[in-house]
């Protein structure tokens, strides 16, 4: 089970804890024994250049790191312009699905380095940016952009999020079991319970899990829930 701490970027600063210099917080989830980070762009266009600074500063530090950078990704240049700055993946949100066969020629462009973030409520993708595909069985997307070549579904229980009653571990399992690429969930997770759950789906195919509110509020403990997913591992 991959813990991803996440980070979020604003003006090339970060904006999830009092430590603004994005590198320094990164130093801080590396000593943890972090592997990936997931780095939230806030700004998208409007400030692209600032929050690449940072990312490039983090990756000069860690080169062994990864980074999975999520976003208001619009074209080809703009998933271009983040893995020159030394992202790992992509991460493709509502905004980045208006053009036919978009996935799908990013996928072509970049193979292995895209993954698409799908946010649901019961089951049905439940975002107003998905207007095209808003109450669409999350399954039946997910299937779609396998298809188009995605090296990962990021998949975020909006009710878990935004009630943090812990993660829904049952959704993340089923959509991983309906597909061949691994998922990763968000949204909710706050507790050793939690990473418990999800790490009990490893065999359905849920490989990781992006860690954030809870780890800046001090509900979760990085070092503790590494300890928790190797135990779990012997």
């Amino acid at each position: 089970m991959l813990l991803i701490p996440s980070i979020d970027l604003k003006d090339g600063q970060c904006v999830c804890t009092e430590e603004r210099d994005a590198a320094a917080v990164a130093d801080r989830w590396v000593k943890t024994g972090a592997r990936r980070l997931h780095i939230a762009d806030l700004d998208g266009a409007e400030s692209g250049v600032a929050n690449a600074e940072a990312i490039r500063e983090i990756v000069a530090r860690h080169p062994d790191l990864e980074l999975q950078v999520a976003g208001a990704l619009r074209d080809e240049d703009g998933v271009e312009s983040w893995l020159s700055a030394g992202a790992d993946y992509v991460v493709l949100g509502p905004r980045a699905f208006g053009t036919p066969h978009f996935v799908r020629d990013l996928c072509i462009e970049f193979a292995g380095h895209v993954i698409v973030g799908l946010d649901a409520r019961d089951g049905k993708i439940a975002t107003d940016g998905w207007s095209k595909l808003a109450n669409h069985d999350v399954i039946d997307v997910a299937q779609r952009f396998e298809r188009d070549g995605v090296a990962a579904v990021v998949l975020t229980d909006l009710d878990s999020d935004e009630k943090h009653n812990g993660v829904n571990a049952a959704a993340a399992a089923a959509l991983a079991r309906e597909i061949a690429i691994p998922v990763i969930a968000a949204g909710g997770i706050a507790s050793l319970d939690d990473i418990r759950n999800l790490c009990a789906a490893r065999d359905d195919g849920v490989m990781g899990a992006v860690l954030g509110r809870a780890l800046y509020e001090g509900r979760l403990d990085l070092g503790e829930a590494q300890q928790l997913v190797a135990s779990l591992s012997e």
